[in-house]
């Protein structure tokens, strides 16, 4: 087993991609059961290149001089799928330390086994935060069963990284595969957030339908921020794009939703927002650094 010790060099990176899947393991189990992967490739227009191995998502970001934060959403009580190999996540990391940062993920249902998982994944294999899905794991964030969860994750000091607004998975299916997106109103993290100010949240994605929320909520809680990920930026509402040129010009973070939306694409749309040129690079990798604890 190999602890995870980070060896990125961050002043020689050009960016920090804080929403990186990995959506299969070794033994070519896939984070998500053959329905709902179906119709999430659906949705996003991707295929094949929608598995990457962990060794190949690494090589994909050193080509560009870029590191990655890397996951997987531990969604089986609701989902009834097992996920693929967290610790396989964490030990791929570790293997190529110098571009992946790995964050664990833990079934919310599974109670006190799960805060003895969240230790455990810090303690034994070093992972840097934890990801969670409301919509796809099928809770509500704010439900105070779940308190105990962000105590263990704020008492190790690293952020907690959750899905918020409309999701792709499940998209166009008969009920959405059960999946209710109103677990993903980011109003409930606003909730986490105050209860818990010493927790770091990181809201991920353009909260569609909630953007103004989200926006409130990142202004009104330094604990609080966002990432840019999964939509590409041509399509970012126009509040999200003058938020970041300003009053959260220290709050937005970049992210792609790597492998359903690749880093070039992102970058090429997003270069034709108007950005300053100032804010760019805070985007790109230095909110991020002080987002993780990476750098004061």
């Amino acid at each position: 087993m190999s602890k995870y010790q980070c060896a990125v060099d961050f002043d020689a990176i050009t960016a920090l991609d804080v929403h990186t899947h990995v959506e299969i393991d070794s033994s070519g189990h896939r984070s998500l059961d053959d329905e709902l992967m179906a119709a999430s490739e659906k949705y996003f227009k991707s295929g094949a290149e929608r598995t990457p191995s962990l060794d190949a998502i690494a090589q994909h970001y050193r080509e560009r001089g870029m590191a990655a934060v890397v996951f997987t959403v531990d969604c089986e009580t609701a989902t009834g799928h097992p996920p693929n190999s967290v610790v396989e996540i964490a030990e791929g990391a570790a293997r190529n330390n110098d571009v992946l940062i790995p964050f664990g993920s833990v079934d919310p249902w599974r109670g006190a086994a799960a805060v003895r998982r969240v230790h455990q994944l810090v303690e034994q294999h070093g992972v840097r935060g934890f990801k969670f899905h409301p919509s796809l794991q099928g809770f509500e964030p704010n439900d105070r069963r779940f308190y105990p969860l962000y105590e263990a994750i704020a008492e190790h000091g690293v952020p907690a990284l959750f899905h918020t607004g409309q999701t792709g998975i499940g998209a166009g299916l008969p009920g959405g595969h059960g999946i209710k997106l109103r677990y993903s109103d980011p109003m409930l993290l606003d909730d986490v957030a105050a209860d818990f100010p010493e927790l770091t949240i990181i809201m991920a994605h353009p909260s569609v339908p909630w953007q103004d929320e989200a926006i409130s909520i990142a202004t009104h809680k330094s604990n609080v921020y966002i990432d840019l990920s999964g939509w590409s930026p041509k399509y970012f509402p126009p509040q999200l794009v003058r938020a970041a040129n300003s009053m959260l010009r220290h709050k937005v973070l970049f992210g792609s939703d790597f492998p359903v939306i690749q880093p070039d694409r992102w970058f090429a749309d997003f270069a034709k927002l108007e950005i300053k040129d100032d804010v760019k690079p805070l985007i790109y990798k230095e909110n991020a650094l002080r987002a993780l604890r990476l750098r004061d």
